[in-house]
């Protein structure tokens, strides 16, 4: 056992998504870097297993839609569960798919969908999709499979669980809408609605805080400056930290009123910096995410 995982909560890694976005495949890859592996698993039997013997390794528990008592709710509740214990570090792996590329690989494989068995692929893909819509905003780390093949999959999984590579640290920056309510699971966040908003720039009101234009505009706001710095430099002072501690990963998130502009700049800003020092980030800006998920559902 690596030094990364002698601490006093043990590390889970749940992995879902829709059928066709490799989860298979990532949970062999974590079997090979010395995690417990154990998929389709039925989601009452979860809380039993965890409630045992203490596992003397890493778990990779995978989460099939298909199981016969899977559920949306249920498995919201799960993870909300764990995420308050201390004895487990819990982290949630979406594999997130594009549904052309769901229903290139269903085609290939001549496969019928899962959910969708008598009818075509097309409606299995959507229903799916619709069903694991709530997860992946739950997700604390989301992969795209969409351009990856089974190679380059099993070397993103790596790079972000690998135990080998040392005291390693998987950091997500999150942005969010405080009109939707605080995102559950992070560790630190921060309220940046003191911030100058773009929304009242007319020129600026459609387009969203990873834009350069709307990223300099919050930047010119004389407050900015001193803030991002220093939440950059208590960043960078914690990371070492959490490292000591044990921990795998760390979620960061930036609030504003509408999830759009300012929380969305500082959260890239923040990626942009960390991964310039090394680390590890991926960034998740809830509000886009749920303003792409409802464009493809209507």
């Amino acid at each position: 056992m690596t030094d990364k995982f002698k601490s006093t909560s043990v590390q889970i890694v749940l992995i879902t998504g829709p059928s066709g976005a490799g989860r298979s495949t990532s949970i062999r890859a974590l079997e090979d870097l010395n995690f417990e592996a154990i998929d389709n698993l039925p989601l009452r039997l979860i809380p039993k297993l965890l409630d045992g013997p203490e596992p003397k390794r890493p778990l990779a528990l995978g989460i099939d839609p298909r199981n016969r008592d899977f559920s949306t709710a249920a498995l919201i509740e799960l993870i909300t569960d764990l995420e308050q214990r201390t004895d487990f570090d819990l982290t949630v792996l979406y594999l997130d798919c594009r549904p052309d590329v769901l229903l290139r690989r269903f085609s290939e494989t001549r496969r019928r969908h899962p959910l969708a068995p008598a009818e075509s692929p097309e409606i299995g893909v959507q229903r799916e999709l619709e069903l694991l819509a709530a997860i992946r905003h739950r997700a604390d780390l989301l992969v795209d499979t969409s351009d990856l093949n089974i190679h380059q999959l099993r070397a993103e999984i790596e790079r972000w669980f690998n135990p080998r590579a040392g005291n390693t640290l998987a950091l997500s920056v999150h942005s969010f809408s405080y009109k939707r309510g605080l995102p559950r699971g992070m560790d630190m966040v921060f309220d940046c609605r003191f911030l100058t908003n773009p929304h009242w720039q007319p020129d600026l009101r459609d387009l969203d805080g990873r834009d350069a234009k709307v990223a300099a505009h919050v930047a010119t706001d004389m407050r900015f400056t001193p803030f991002f710095d220093r939440v950059l430099d208590l960043s960078r002072f914690l990371l070492p930290a959490y490292v000591d501690e044990g921990k795998s990963h760390l979620s960061i998130a930036f609030g504003c009123t509408g999830g759009k502009h300012r929380s969305v700049a500082l959260a890239q800003a923040l990626a942009n910096a960390l991964e310039g020092d090394g680390q590890q980030v991926s960034v998740r800006h809830r509000e886009l995410e749920r303003r792409r998920t409802d464009e493809r559902s209507n």
